[in-house]
């Protein structure tokens, strides 16, 4: 057993990079798997918001937050054109 001299990172410094990368699978499952985009996306949103709120890594977060609502809106956009809403 070690001493643990690491240093431990706060949630809040993971929002962005989680945002980004829930973003960029919901950006590429748009075009696959719709309902598997939209969590995606939604998640990414989620986790956006929270890390613009607390500050840390703002550029990621906008970034995670545009390419999941863009990951969210895409599916669903389709789902109101084909069959006249839900």
């Amino acid at each position: 057993m070690g001493t643990g001299t690491g240093t431990v990172e706060s949630p809040a410094t993971l929002y962005g990079p989680v945002s980004l990368g829930l973003g960029v699978v919901a950006l590429i499952a748009a075009f696959f798997l719709g309902i598997f985009a939209v969590l995606a996306g939604s998640l990414a949103v989620t986790f956006g918001v929270l890390g613009l709120i607390s500050g840390f890594n703002r550029t990621q977060c906008l970034a995670g937050l545009v390419l999941g609502a863009v990951g969210v809106l895409y599916p669903l956009s389709f789902l109101f054109a084909f069959t006249g809403g839900l």
